[in-house]
């Protein structure tokens, strides 16, 4: 997977492709995955780095949706479970099993949440990770030894999955090229080109050159993600807006907030959502909330009052959180959230996907989650097929093995992530002891990753490889600051850059950390 070669094929191909995807997220490489796997000639263009938005800042969690159940959405629950087994599947080297503890502090508590999870194993039918059980005072705390014991009546077992966000995207984007597609990052869409009213391309710029150039395609799909009424005004500037943006952020904090294998979801926040503390690559993350924001960026920043909502609700049940100078990450992700109509309250719009095709043919997919990526991408490319009038193919993703598949790993190990690919990451690191070396102590990866990031995965600063090819940024932001020198020195190294290069990315990506351990006022 080289940039460079992609972008090749991209400005030299004369005949249309088949299908033209904006957006490099979940959704859109997810659609591409899907498209090429039926023999579509498949491109998707990305304007930042995969997965720099939304798709690389989620909760880690493959699952059903215990909240959605208490809303009463068992259609999208019942599709959001199935499509968990199928990852599982799919992906086993990335995705794994996780008990979760829903803890009670009133006796009505217990049947309530009770009754609620066996609904969601009865969902999940065959394809259930366990059944939930009913758990006494003290096997509670057996089971997550930092809850609050006080008036501690029991708590609820159930299963669902984790996952790595961004490792996932970077997996899609591999099988997308094992299956004969193309993507290319730092490509922006800047318009779209049309004729006799009908959407037939794309305008693009190569962001590092600022070289401009068409790309045609018989269907063009809008899958931008937060960004997704953009791309709407590109083809309508009178057309209304789609999404209403919304703001949760998470923290990342040591071990010992949640010393315990089980993650703890906190049935009621002051805002009425849910609130997780998941255990995830040796760290525990917190999360999430719910603040509407008035326009989407590409990297938001989590405000203070944020940060006071999630520890004052966190620590009504869990004892030993720490000080927020203590906190290692703070991050913060836009929700693409379908309005639909009047702006509501963003924790009442719907989380479910929303498909559409204008008039001039432009397929435009938003919504849904992470867990039904692969259920958003059939659905879309079955329309965008449609539209363009492509053979007809079945969908094949159900069934496919993504890149790296392999059982052959523990969550444990970082490189697992990388599936079977971690064989090659080895042999770079034999080949050169001093790659074997660790980027930072406090951190859980080796130099040689960089290079396999340089080489293989379309990493081009320091930041796609501190923040995405691993998760240094959100597992400890300052250790990652400390990082970037070396990150900066072994990727001009392989790229053929400069030592003024070198220094400008570390100064640049300090400047991006500092606010993942400081926020908006």
């Amino acid at each position: 997977m080289n940039r460079d070669d992609a972008l090749c094929i991209v400005q030299e191909r004369k005949e249309p492709w088949d299908v033209v995807i904006i957006g490099g997220g979940a959704t859109g490489l997810g659609a591409g995955v899907e498209a090429a796997a039926r023999g579509y000639a498949t491109l998707v263009l990305e304007q930042h780095d995969f997965a720099k938005g939304t798709s690389s800042r989620s909760t880690k969690l493959i699952h059903g949706g215990v909240r959605y159940l208490a809303q009463g959405h068992l259609g999208l629950v019942r599709t959001a479970l199935y499509e968990r087994e199928l990852l599982l599947r799919n992906a086993p080297h990335l995705v794994h099993d996780l008990p979760f503890i829903v803890p009670a502090y009133r006796l009505w508590e217990l049947p309530l949440y009770f009754a609620g999870l066996k609904t969601y194993d009865l969902l999940a039918g065959k394809l259930g990770r366990g059944s939930s059980r009913l758990l006494s005072r003290v096997a509670t705390l057996e089971r997550a030894s930092a809850l609050v014991p006080r008036d501690l009546r029991g708590g609820v077992l159930y299963h669902d999955c984790q996952f790595d966000d961004a490792r996932l995207a970077i997996t899609l984007a591999r099988t997308l090229f094992d299956l004969g597609g193309t993507a290319v990052n730092y490509t922006r869409a800047t318009g779209l080109l049309k004729e006799a009213g009908r959407v037939c391309g794309v305008r693009a710029r190569d962001v590092e050159t600022g070289r401009e150039f068409e790309v045609r395609g018989r269907a063009i799909v809008n899958a931008a993600g937060a960004f997704v009424d953009q791309v709407l005004r590109m083809d309508d500037p009178a057309d209304h807006p789609l999404i209403t943006p919304s703001q949760g952020i998470h923290i990342v904090v040591e071990r010992q907030a949640l010393p315990d294998d089980c993650a703890v979801v906190v049935p009621h926040t002051d805002d009425s959502r849910i609130l997780f503390a998941i255990p995830w690559h040796g760290k525990v993350l917190i999360g999430t909330t719910d603040t509407p924001v008035r326009d989407a960026t590409l990297e938001p920043r989590p405000l203070a009052d944020e940060l006071g909502f999630l520890l004052e609700n966190a620590a009504r049940y869990l004892t030993t959180l720490p000080q927020p100078s203590e906190i290692l990450s703070i991050f913060a992700g836009i929700r693409p959230l379908v309005a639909g109509g009047a702006r509501q309250r963003t924790s009442s719009v719907s989380r479910d996907q929303h498909l559409e095709t204008s008039s001039s043919g432009l397929v435009t997919i938003t919504g849904g989650k992470w867990t039904t990526y692969r259920h958003m991408g059939e659905e879309t490319i079955d329309a965008a097929a449609g539209v363009a009038g492509l053979p007809p193919a079945m969908s094949r993703t159900r069934e496919l093995p993504l890149h790296g598949w392999t059982t052959d790993g523990t969550p444990n190990d970082s490189l697992s992530v990388y599936g079977t690919d971690r064989r090659a990451i080895r042999d770079i690191a034999s080949a050169d002891p001093s790659l074997l070396e660790p980027l930072h102590p406090r951190l859980p990866y080796i130099k040689a990753e960089v290079i396999w990031a340089a080489r293989e995965e379309m990493a081009r600063t320091v930041e796609d490889v501190l923040a995405r090819r691993t998760r240094s940024l959100l597992l400890d932001a300052r250790a990652s600051i400390e990082a970037a020198p070396a990150v900066a020195a072994l990727l001009a190294n392989e790229m053929s850059r400069s030592g003024d290069w070198a220094r400008s990315q570390v100064e640049e990506y300090t400047a991006l950390a500092r606010g993942y351990y400081q926020c908006n006022s």
